[in-house]
């Protein structure tokens, strides 16, 4: 039994459960299509990690895209006291919600 995978999505590093859903960079696809993560740091099985040089081998991530979205709005503000400087300006992170559905491992 795979506990949980150690992936690398979008500059990031983020842990994955089968059968759980985690929100990542957005990536290409539609809602409903299927998406497949090679870039597999480290796997934990049965209490024994595996960890990658600098990825596992043979390692895949298969999920499903649940949801593509934008987070919630970030206000930037900026000024310089004294001089009448002010901006303000917003930002809103696309991201992908991905159902992970299995994690497979080469056997050794």
């Amino acid at each position: 039994m795979i506990l949980y995978a150690i992936i690398k999505v979008g500059g990031k590093q983020q842990k994955v459960e089968e059968g759980k859903y985690v929100k990542m960079e957005k990536l290409e696809g539609e809602k409903g299509d299927a998406v497949e993560l090679t870039e597999v740091l480290a796997i934990s099985r049965d209490g024994e990690l595996t960890v990658g040089q600098p990825y596992v081998e043979g390692a895949r991530i298969i999920g499903k895209i649940l949801e593509q979205g934008r987070e919630n709005k970030v206000t930037v503000f900026k000024y310089k006291p004294k001089l009448d400087y002010r901006r303000k300006t917003g930002h809103r992170q696309p991201f992908t919600k991905v159902l992970i559905e299995e994690i497979q491992v080469p056997e050794k």
